[in-house]
């Protein structure tokens, strides 16, 4: 994509942001745009990582707070149930997922992954989850999806 949510969270106060491409034009477009960020705030600490999102996983260390994850709308239900299960070992206490996927594309399998969803959203043809690390906790009240119509 463009790096624009990864931007985004730096620019409301986040340390540093791994902004995660496979496409090697798209990954140029996002150089280009942490560039400019960076010219124009002074503070941007973003690294482009040109990869797939298993293969940047297999890598990574340390420990993620929040992560926004934008996968093809086309990107198999395997393949995203198994990115899932990749960044969970990945998060901190704490963390925040939020994932988009086209609303026709069936729900990711959070509970594999580790993971407890605590809201869902629909935008028109596209819908978002947000899940944290399930630490056993008693699970609160079912999630309820929401339309774009509810809230704003």
């Amino acid at each position: 994509g463009s790096g624009a949510l990864g931007l985004e969270a730096l620019s409301r106060g986040a340390r540093s942001a791994d902004l995660v491409e496979r496409n090697r034009q798209a990954a140029a477009v996002v150089r280009r745009n942490v560039a400019a960020v960076t010219k124009a705030s002074g503070a941007a600490s973003a690294k482009v990582q040109e990869a797939t999102v298993r293969a940047f996983l297999g890598r990574a260390s340390g420990s993620y707070d929040l992560v926004f994850t934008d996968p093809p709308y086309d990107i198999d239900d395997e393949a995203m149930d198994g990115d899932l299960a990749a960044l969970a070992p990945l998060l901190s206490d704490d963390a925040v997922v939020v994932v988009e996927r086209a609303r026709r594309s069936p729900t990711p399998d959070f509970t594999a992954a580790g993971l407890r969803v605590f809201r869902e959203k629909t935008y028109g043809d596209t819908t978002l989850w947000w899940a944290e690390p399930d630490r056993d906790e008693p699970a609160s009240a079912a999630v309820q999806p929401e339309t774009e119509s509810q809230s704003r």
